[in-house]
Order: structure tokens, then C-alpha cells, then sequence
């Protein structure tokens, strides 16, 4: 069936009368949509610099060393530009030739899958724009990407909300490079998160272009100023120097509730400039010829990103999306009414409808320094990187604090790691539970435990700060090259760019590095627990601090109500960060529930993949992730592929499976050179071993 006959007819913009040159007929005119604000427009010529590469190609992606600044201190706006996007790219994927780069997937790898000898670069227009209510107090990035590929007569846009808490570039080499190579607009989005950076002792921020002014001469331009008086900013300097505000964390706007608004308006803001740059003419106007009827339109990213594009689904009335494609998806659900849900693997059974995000976090947070000690973990990469004395004192906080009920070390460990087992990881996690600790897990929970309260800078959470840190891991002054190019270094969640972690409490140093402080508690150098057990009091209690938290989890649950759009969701069983338990599993099985004989979701879980690709190829730091693991982006990039034929040529969608891959193994840190033998495809027809299945509220998953 043609996509025209599929799609319902659906006006976004105010469609006028106009008399026709034979003195009948209408248009409708192209009219900018209120949320966006002035358009910034630049075009590249696909060879000194481009869309995907920013002039890099994939070579220069590929190199260790990240593109030159001219000027420390005065970065240009094309530098930092590319910077974000080599530093993006290089956050998602391994990007080493063993690991698949430039073999499997990358620039170099055509939209049909072919190697070529080619660079990858990508000649077209950029638009950037804010969406913002007009207060200057929310400014999500947008930006589109056009290709000068895209046929004005066979339309198609991928939106490419951001991962994890990264800006506008964020999914560049996920979602991005896939639209791109296809000839389809990109929309993306940073999802009021980014870059948003305020160094609170120069009173400095970003701007939409990653330069930094004063925030006062920046004003409702800024990316995020924290909302303090100069009386406050300068009180809270005099009592806490140094300290640093960042937007996903201290925004106090839970930008997580609009995720999926943010994507739609990713999606109005693309169809607009596609008209601007393509649609007729109509007097002064252009005529809106592009249209959602007329283009394929797939939602699309990874992590936090495929979770904003799976709530975009959801609220999706205006017709807009026609399927979505996503990969390890962050996104929490509410619970049908008056239903009840179990996921089963093996002989294993969860009920319910999986965890909130912030829940998992706070208990991973909790026990995984002391679960990082068990012998069954004992050859796990970047094991010699924890401090072996410390977390073994945190298994005995643990205990004193009642949270532990064994009284030796290694029992400790083996008990703390059943917590996480029972709480839904999967057996496959635990060789990367500490890397996660020590490179993820405590960042992601002060983030949370603010932006879902609305705490301010001033609030100071649970005893947290930011701050840059000297060589006495004290707070110091933010270096002001790191600081000019934060833009194209920085994730979105410290520790990250030089911006660290600080405990404000602790009782022999003061202020300090939060990973190597003492508790007040105890007077232990056991990783803060005063301050993961504040943390996880936050997600338990019932004090007015929990409650603020807990309404904000409540405001960024999802219905996992698709519309009978088609979907796929790809997820790897390993994933340690966002575990497909709590998550994926229990989001198919609701929507089985809500949509019943309409829903269109098949669900693909691949054994041996988890979250972080770039961890694949980490080098020695993360030496072991090379040979017991595959990148997860192959199965991305497919499930991308067979969304496109579904929705160009009415190509069947997959069956629900378990795709069973093949570690390379080897030595670790050296794994041999993966092939097509390690990650073989998903299949149209799964075996009846390897099928998922929904039957009776219950997530069958095979073993």
C-alpha cells in the first residue's frame, strides 16, 4: 500500500484559500511554526567540511587525537562544532577496525551496507534553532539536517533526539549517519539537556553555537543560566567556591516530561525548513508541499534518546511519526489500569512493569562497590581501577547501616551482587558492574535525584556540588580552556570535562572529590555512603525531598500506547546501565496490554551487547568488553533497515527474538578482528527457541 494511503491527512499548519491561477484551488502555506526562534543557516560543501564528519571523514573520526583549536581560549564556532561531533561519535561506537568501524558500520559503509574506500563526508544544509515558550528559560536546542541527497519527490526525516544528556549532536553517528546515508532529513534534538553549562565563579554560560559569553550579555540567548539573584550567586560563591551549574542537572524544568514533545518539534521545525528550502512559491511565501502524508517519517536513537522518541509515538496525535527504530531505550512505564504483567526468562520471573530509572540507579549506586568484590566478578574489566579498600569498607557501612546482613567480606560482596541480581540485572552483568560504578552509575544518580525534585544549584542535594578539582581534589578553579571548549567535550553529566563530583560534607577535609571522601557517619572512606543512602532515601522516603522527587518520576512515565504504529526495539542483554528488565521487556509486554491484536512492536534482545559500544573498544581501561562483547549499533543500524522497507514497501517487521551473537574472544584487550560470523542478523521468522512471546500478561523470554 502506498504510504499516502497509509497515512491519515493531517493539517499542522493553517491551511489558507487562495484563488489559483484558473481561479479555483488552495495551498497551504509554510508558515513557522510559534516554538522556534530565529533559524541559524549554514551549508557545507561535503568536502572541507560536511553534515556527518565535520569535515573529518572517517579517518579523521577514527584518529586518537581529537581536531586542533587554533586559540585556546577563543575557540571558533566551526571548531567547536567539530570537536562535539568527533567527540560524539567516538561517546556511542568502538571505534576501532577490529571491533567493526569502517568494517560494519561508519561513514565509509553505504546506505546498502557496502564498504567503500570512501570518507563518508556528506555535502548539505544545517538549520538551529531554540524552542522555547519565550522566557529564554527552557531553549532546547533543534537542528536539521538536509542532504543535498534528499528528493523533494520521495521525502523521508529520521528524528534524532540526543542520547543520554548530550547536545544537539548527540546522536550523530546513530541515527544521524543512518538518515543521512539514506538521503532523509535529520531531526534532532538535545532535549533541554546539553551543553548547558554555568561556571558560577566567571558568570559565564553557552551559547546556542557553544561560544561562551557573560551570562547577562547572553541573556534569554543563553543555553541554561541558573536561576539565581547576584545576591545568591555571590552567597553561594562565598560559602561553596568554585562551584559549576549544569542544565539537565540544576534546570529545575524536569526536562524529561517533554522528551517526547521535544522530538515532535524536532520533527514541525524539520518539515518547516524542507519547505522553506523546497516548496513552492505562493507570493512572498513558500507553500507547505512536503508534508506528513506525503514523507516517511521514523522516530529513532539510542538510549535516552530512543526512549524520547518512543514517548513522541505515544503523544503523537497530529500524525506525524509513521514508525519508530530504537536501541536500548531509557523509558519508564506506568502501569496499564486494572492489569498486571510478568516477564519471565528461564526459570526466572519479575512482576510488574519494570523500575524507575531512578530507583535502579540508587540501588546500583548503593551496592555495586561492594557487589565489585565478590569472586564471581573477580576478572571483570577495569576491576584493578577500584579501589579495593574502600569499596571492601563499604560493604561493612553497609552492614553497620543494616543494609547488609553477612559478616564477612566475600559474603558481604556475593550478598550485595544478589541484591542487584534479584532486583532484575541479568547473571550476563556482572563482570561490568564496576566499570559502571566507576564511569557511570553515581554521575547519572545526582543528576536524577535533581532535575526530577527541581532543585536548584543553591540546594546542593544530598551534600553534592560541581566543581573542577585541584591535585588535593578540592575545589578549584575551572580551567579556562576546558571551560571555552566545553561544547564539544562535555556529555551532559558530571564528572565529565574537567567538571567532578563534590561531597560539601565531608567531616576531615571539607568540600572534596566526592570518590574520595569520607563519610560523616561513619568517618570511612567508604565512597560517600551517607550520600547514596540520601540518594536512595529520596526514591524510599516519604519526607518532602522524596515526594518532590517522586512527582517527577511520576511526570516521565510513559503509557507504552503506540498507536498501532510499527516498532522495533533492539536491546542488549548485558546492558548493565539501563537493564533490558527494567525497561524494554516490561515496555513490550504493557504494550501488548494496551494495544492488544493492534500493536505492532517486535522486540529484539541480543545476547553478548550492552550499553556503552564505545566501551567495546575502550582500550586497556576496559580491556575484557573486546572479546565477551559485540556492538549493539550493528542491530541498530538493521532494525533501522528493516523499519525503512516497512514502512517504503510494506516489508514484514521482524519477529520478537533472542538474536544469539558470538564473542570474538582472544586476549583480552586484543580481541581478533570481529566478523560477520560474530553478529549474524536478525531474522524475519525466529526458531521457536530464539521467539518472544506475549501471551496471557506474560514476557516470555528464552534463555
Amino acid at each position: 500500500m502506498d504510504l499516502a494511503q497509509q497515512k491519515p491527512l493531517v493539517i499542522l499548519f493553517t491551511t489558507l484559500a487562495i484563488a489559483g491561477c484558473n481561479g479555483s484551488g488552495s495551498v497551504e502555506l509554510n508558515l513557522k511554526p510559534a516554538f522556534v526562534g530565529t533559524i541559524v543557516q549554514t551549508s557545507y560543501d561535503g568536502n572541507t567540511d560536511d553534515l556527518l564528519t565535520a569535515g573529518l571523514g572517517k579517518t579523521g573520526l577514527q584518529s586518537a587525537t581529537a581536531p586542533a583549536i587554533a586559540d585556546a581560549n577563543n575557540p571558533t564556532t566551526a571548531e567547536l562544532r567539530r570537536l562535539a561531533i568527533y567527540n560524539n561519535y567516538r561517546a556511542l561506537l568502538d571505534m576501532t577496525t577490529v571491533g567493526g568501524f569502517g568494517v560494519l558500520y561508519g561513514p565509509n559503509i553505504d546506505a546498502n551496507g557496502a564498504v567503500t574506500t570512501g570518507e563518508g563526508k556528506i555535502a548539505g544544509t544545517e538549520y538551529i534553532a531554540y524552542a522555547d515558550d519565550g522566557s529564554g528559560n527552557q531553549n532546547v536546542t533543534m537542528m536539521v539536517q538536509v542532504p543535498n541527497t534528499f528528493n523533494k519527490n520521495d521525502p523521508c526525516i529520521v528524528a534524532a533526539p540526543s542520547s543520554g544528556s548530550r547536545g544537539a549532536y548527540g546522536a550523530i553517528g546513530t541515527a544521524g549517519e543512518w538518515g543521512l546515508k539514506k538521503g532523509c532529513a535529520v531531526a534532532y534534538t538535545d532535549k533541554g539537556s546539553g551543553a548547558g553549562v554555568h561556571d558560577l565563579a566567571t558568570n559565564t554560560v553557552n551559547l546556542q553555537n557553544g561560544t561562551r559569553a557573560g551570562a547577562a550579555a547572553a541573556g534569554k540567548n543563553s543555553n541554561f543560566t541558573a536561576a539565581l539573584t547576584d545576591a545568591e550567586r555571590t552567597a553561594l560563591l562565598a560559602d561553596r567556591p568554585n562551584r559549576i551549574a549544569v542544565k539537565h542537572t540544576h534546570s529545575q524544568q524536569n526536562p524529561e516530561k517533554d522528551w517526547g514533545k521535544n522530538v515532535l518539534n524536532s520533527i514541525e521545525f524539520a518539515f518547516y525548513v524542507l519547505n522553506e528550502q523546497f516548496g513552492g512559491t505562493n507570493g512572498t511565501l513558500k507553500t507547505r508541499d512536503i508534508k506528513p502524508e506525503n514523507t516517511i517519517v521514523i522516530a529513532s536513537s539510542v538510549s535516552n534518546g530512543g526512549g524520547a522518541s518512543l514517548a513522541a509515538v505515544e503523544q503523537d496525535t497530529a500524525g506525524l511519526i509513521d514508525g519508530v527504530a530504537v536501541g536500548e531505550p531509557q523509558i519508564q512505564v506506568a502501569a496499564p489500569a486494572n492489569a498486571a504483567l510478568t516477564v519471565t526468562r528461564g526459570t526466572t520471573s519479575l512482576a510488574g512493569f519494570g523500575r524507575p530509572l531512578f530507583d535502579y540507579f540508587t540501588l546500583a549506586n548503593l551496592y555495586q562497590p561492594c557487589a565489585a568484590l565478590s569472586a564471581q566478578a573477580a576478572d571483570a574489566p577495569s576491576i584493578t581501577l577500584l579501589n579495593a579498600a574502600n569499596a571492601a569498607i563499604r560493604c561493612t557501612s553497609l552492614r553497620a547501616k543494616g543494609l547488609l546482613t553477612s559478616t564477612t567480606k566475600e559474603a558481604q560482596a556475593d550478598e550485595a551482587l544478589n541484591v542487584l541480581l534479584t532486583a532484575g540485572w541479568q547473571q550476563e552483568t556482572i563482570p561490568y558492574q564496576v566499570s559502571h560504578y566507576l564511569f557511570a552509575v553515581p554521575a547519572i544518580a545526582v543528576t536524577y535525584g535533581n532535575t526530577y525534585g527541581r532543585f536548584s544549584v543553591k540546594d546542593h542535594l544530598c551534600g553534592f556540588s560541581f566543581a573542577a578539582t585541584g591535585g588535593d581534589g578540592k575545589p578549584a578553579t575551572y580551567s579556562p580552556a576546558l571551560l571555552a571548549k566545553i561544547f564539544g567535550t562535555f556529555n551532559g553529566v558530571p564528572p565529565n570535562s574537567g567538571i567532578n563530583i563534590i561531597n560539601n560534607n565531608d567531616p576531615v577535609s571539607g568540600a572534596i572529590l566526592d570518590s574520595i571522601s569520607v563519610s560523616p557517619s561513619t568517618g570511612s572512606l567508604d565512597f560517600n555512603i551517607d550520600g547514596a543512602i540520601c540518594l536512595r532515601n529520596l526514591y524510599t522516603g516519604s519526607d518532602v525531598l522524596a515526594q518532590r522527587v517522586q512527582s517527577g518520576i511520576t511526570e516521565v512515565k510513559h503509557t507504552a500506547n503506540l498507536h498501532g504504529k510499527p516498532a522495533i526495539i533492539v536491546h542488549g542483554r548485558s546492558d548493565t546501565l539501563v537493564p533490558p528488565a527494567f525497561t524494554s521487556r516490561p515496555y513490550f509486554g504493557a504494550n501488548k496490554i494496551v494495544e492488544g491484536a493492534a500493536s505492532k512492536l517486535s522486540y529484539i534482545e541480543v545476547a553478548n551487547a550492552q550499553h556503552f559500544d564505545s566501551f567495546v573498544g575502550g582500550g586497556a581501561v576496559f580491556a575484557g568488553y573486546d572479546t565477551r562483547l559485540i556492538p549493539l549499533h550493528r542491530y541498530f543500524i538493521q532494525a533501522m533497515d528493516m523499519m525503512y522497507a516497512n514502512l517504503k514497501s510494506g516489508a514484514p517487521l521482524p519477529g520478537s527474538q533472542v538474536v544469539r551473537t558470538v564473542p570474538r574472544g582472544g586476549t583480552a584487550g586484543a580481541a581478533p578482528q570481529i566478523t560477520a560470523a560474530n553478529v549474524p542478523p536478525i531474522v524475519a521468522t525466529p526458531a521457536a527457541a530464539d521467539a518472544i512471546t506475549f501471551a496471557n500478561n506474560t514476557v516470555t523470554i528464552p534463555n
